[in-house]
């Protein structure tokens, strides 16, 4: 075997491999043959261990059998959103003009073709999960188009972090793809996310290899093939001494013993420290220096330039002209330390890295200032320029806080949050001008929300106590500010911090807007000092307006809001909710997406239309809202949201096993954004009273488990009551007391709020009926309440409710008549679960097997199991 220092510096012998590359020629027979799926291989180790021989390798045996695309990261460009994902994917989008890339990408394209560098920004903020999703997507489609797919990611400890949290979530998917993904690492470097993300898909690798460094025989064998068999034992074993076993170092001092043409003798072993330090550290630069100042100067451009390194503007950078750039860079390419042509590599990232350190540190922050110009001037967008900008020393350069701002912007069109705190952090110490300062905080406050929520209440408090913010703008930081706060579950503050600004703010629609936002947060509050007095406060507002504008349709939404929650009449509800219409729909600037308001007020109209069994209404606005968040590519919290709310309109229809499958997506999504926040109680909370209507009473304990659904309770209100729901699941677990107690105290939270819907929150029939037996008198005025203010609300589903309750405390022929009441009522209404309910309880009453029959389908329909159940027993 003949060994010499290799022109693709990759080329190391793989000695004492045979494990890894056997895992390797495994994983690719397996995809190959159809034999699996495909699935997650990692490389790691120390730098020079032979990472990227072995993945060499691997695509070697894959070529002709597989498609191969393979990406490879690097330490300049760490910091550029979906830098590696882009390098990935390109081979395939380069295959077509950019009519068919659109057609490609279907749906995804406005998503996730900015990521992709082939679509140009909608203009709006992308949605980081959105634009995960989205490449999910369209890695699926490839891998059915160019199957079966290896994916190569090398020196994925230098990956952008964007690339590495769609990896590692992909890497986890469930179902099978015949796509082998295939990442090397090094141990050394990772640190903070890099180093979750690397440990994600290190927990979800099906192999996993760590590369060791070569044993002396090892490090003999390949001194022998290089220098020849009379190579003694002193010799090699002081080779092995120098390098550690380092592949990487073991093939440049080997190379460079054979430049200096010393025998490989004992005699010579004692020069071998010297010349192993001329491969790296001091050495690596007096090799350089040798080579001309000229070679030293590109040497250093394309340091700074990282990967990818382009011939003109790293000339630019070193300011050199053609000829002379393309003769420096011909000498460096002769002295292994640059391949290719243009664009050119470092030979190793070993000496990519050990050239950008040798740059005088004043040096290298001026040729960033330098990079970053010429990168501009070459007329690419500001993000391109960012790494180079971040780099540069804090110098008060107006010019330079509005790059660093303009690259954010990029940055977040294309769902690259994180990437873009980065820039305004770094901006915020340049520092900007004072009346610039505090619209830094506020846009880092913006770039934040969907992320960090407890972050942004920082940067935009910060924001608000300095001169900058006025008019509208101010305005708009205030209500973000109470969004990030009822985000992070702040609601007493929420609504505090827009009040205070109402009062200083003149009268005029900025006020509006701000009492508005009051209303919202107040009236999500599960506990306030005074609700009916905002109630009133509210209605007196309210009633007067027709809806004219945003603000005014907003008040209307919070009050059929707040009328439902105290069961008003559910005629004027729906009359209230239409006006807050414009010709039956949500009005320009009141969509889904619209950022102005949030999704909280159409929420609350949706809900109002289902508690007040205008069911057909509220589909359509959670529908529309599902549409919307799935177009827009907003995959996180506000989708979760969406298939919550439009699973507890089927909930309501009594299509529960329908309603289970969307509120489980709804938690499956809310897990990816974090525990504990008031989405994963809504869809936990939906989850059990949907468990427990089918009869699934186990099933309902172990979500309640595994979601922490206990006290305390969330800051926010649960849609629906929790308190009433875990009632519920308490009674049906036979811990009678234990339900009393919980519903008890709800009953008295309630009503001191004035908050009387018996649909909503079911407490109060659910206790009276818990009390049949040891309290009658108190199970009777329970029912009477319950009686009473469902017939002030006036659906057909809260009345026979309400009469159904009532004959659970009855007996007899009076029993009877109260349930034939209630089918009359929920027959007409458009909840067909509880029309299931009374009809088997009717027939059970009544000894009628026809009723009972008729209660049996319908509770089949519903996927009612142990209603179907009870039924059945009662029929035979």
């Amino acid at each position: 075997m003949t060994v010499t220092r290799p022109e693709d510096p990759e080329a190391i012998p793989l000695l004492e491999r045979e494990a890894e590359l056997a895992a390797g020629a495994r994983a690719v027979e397996a995809l190959c043959a159809g034999e699996s799926s495909g699935g997650l291989l990692i490389y790691s180790g120390e730098a020079g261990l032979g990472k990227t021989a072995l993945l060499n390798e691997l695509r070697r045996s894959a070529a002709g059998r597989c498609t191969v695309w393979s990406a490879r990261g690097g330490e300049a460009v760490t910091s550029v959103p979906f830098h590696v994902v882009r390098q990935l994917l390109q081979p395939a989008l380069n295959e077509h003009a950019p009519c068919d890339v659109r057609e490609l990408l279907g749906d995804w394209y406005e998503i996730v073709g900015p990521a992709l560098g082939v679509a140009p920004p909608s203009g709006q903020l992308a949605d980081p999960q959105g634009v995960r999703d989205g490449l999910d997507a369209v890695v699926v489609k490839l891998a059915g188009m160019h199957r079966p797919l290896v994916l190569v990611v090398d020196d994925a400890h230098w990956a952008d972090l964007e690339t590495l949290a769609w990896l590692a979530a992909f890497a986890r998917r469930p179902d099978g793809l015949p796509v082998l993904i295939v990442v090397a690492h090094r141990t050394e470097d990772p640190v903070g996310e890099t180093a979750e993300h690397l440990s994600t898909l290190g927990e979800a690798a099906g192999n996993r290899s760590t590369l060791r460094a070569f044993t002396p025989d090892a490090t003999a064998t390949l001194a022998r093939a290089a220098l020849g068999e009379h190579s003694d034992d002193p010799f090699c074993r002081e080779v092995w001494a120098v390098t550690g076993g380092n592949p990487y170092e073991t093939v440049e001092l080997l190379a460079k013993v054979q430049d200096d043409s010393l025998e490989p003798v004992e005699d010579s072993a004692s020069a071998l420290r010297a010349i192993g330090a001329g491969a790296r550290g001091s050495g690596l630069i007096a090799r350089l220096e040798e080579l001309g100042t000229g070679a030293t100067r590109f040497a250093w451009a394309a340091a700074i330039l990282g990967t990818d390194i382009s011939l003109d503007l790293a000339a630019a950078l070193a300011g050199m002209g053609p000829a002379e750039a393309g003769a420096c860079a011909q000498r460096l390419r002769a002295a292994r330390i640059l391949v290719g042509q243009d664009p050119m590599e470092f030979v190793h990232p070993l000496i990519a890295g050990g050239v950008y350190r040798a740059i005088p540190a004043g040096v290298r922050t001026a040729m960033h200032g330098r990079a970053a110009w010429a990168v501009s001037r070459a007329g690419r967008p500001a993000a391109a320029a960012a790494p180079h900008l971040l780099q540069v020393h804090p110098d008060q350069d107006p010019e330079l806080v509005e790059q660093l701002r303009a690259a954010a912007a990029e940055h977040l069109a294309v769902g690259a949050p994180d990437a873009a705190r980065r820039c305004l952090e770094r901006a915020l110490e340049e520092p900007p001008l004072t009346d610039v300062r505090a619209e830094v905080l506020y846009e880092l406050g913006c770039a934040t929300l969907l992320t960090s929520p407890a972050t942004t209440v920082g940067h935009l408090r910060d924001a608000l106590a300095l001169p900058g913010l006025e008019g509208d703008l101010r305005v708009d930081a205030v209500f973000r500010l109470s969004q990030a706060l009822a985000h992070n579950n702040e609601m007493r503050e929420a609504a505090r911090v827009v009040a205070a600004e109402a009062e200083r703010t003149p009268e005029g629609p900025a006020r509006i807007r701000l009492q508005t936002a009051h209303f919202l947060w107040e009236s999500v509050q599960a506990v306030e000092d005074d609700g009916p007095g905002r109630s009133r406060r509210l209605a007196a507002t309210a009633d007067r307006l027709s809806g004219r504008d945003t603000s005014e349709r907003v008040l209307l939404m919070l009050r059929a809001w707040d009328a439902t929650n105290r069961g008003e009449s559910a005629v004027e509800i729906v009359q209230i909710c239409d006006r807050a219409l414009v010709n039956g729909g949500l009005a320009p600037g009141l969509g889904w997406t619209d950022p102005a308001w949030g999704f909280e007020p159409l929420a609350m109209l949706g809900l109002s239309y289902a508690f007040a069994d205008r069911l057909d209404r509220a589909e359509s606005l959670f529908a529309e809202a599902l549409r919307s968040y799935e177009i827009s590519g907003w995959s996180g919290g506000h989708l979760s949201f969406a298939n919550c709310f439009v699973g507890y309109v089927m909930r309501r229809r009594g299509r529960l096993v329908e309603a289970e499958t969307y509120v489980r997506e709804s938690l499956r999504l809310a897990e990816r954004v974090g525990n504990g926040l008031p989405m994963n109680w809504d869809a936990a909370c939906m989850l059990i009273d949907i468990l427990l209507a089918r009869g699934h009473v186990e099933e309902a304990q172990e979500a309640a488990d595994s979601y922490g659904f206990v006290p305390p309770y969330p800051s926010t209100i649960v849609i629906p009551d929790a308190p009433s729901v875990r009632g519920r699941l308490l009674l049906a677990q036979g811990r009678t007391k234990e339900a009393v107690a919980e519903l008890e105290a709800v009953g008295e939270a309630l009503k001191e709020r004035g908050r009387h819907n018996g649909i909503l929150a079911p407490w109060a029939c659910d206790l009276a009926r818990a009390l049949a037996d040891e309290d009658p008198l108190r199970a009777a005025e329970l029912a009477s309440y319950a009686r009473d203010r469902a017939e002030r609300f006036g659906t057909d589903t809260a009345i026979g409710e309400a009469l159904r309750c009532a004959a659970a405390l009855e007996e007899g022929p009076r029993a009877v008549e109260l349930l034939r009441g209630a089918v009359a009522y929920l027959e007409a209404s458009p909840c067909a679960y509880e029309h299931a309910l009374a009809r088997v309880e009717y027939g059970i009453a009544a000894r009628s097997a026809a009723e009972l029959t008729r209660g049996l389908t319908l509770a089949e329909a519903c996927g009612a199991d142990g209603l179907a159940e009870r039924a059945r027993i009662a029929l035979s």
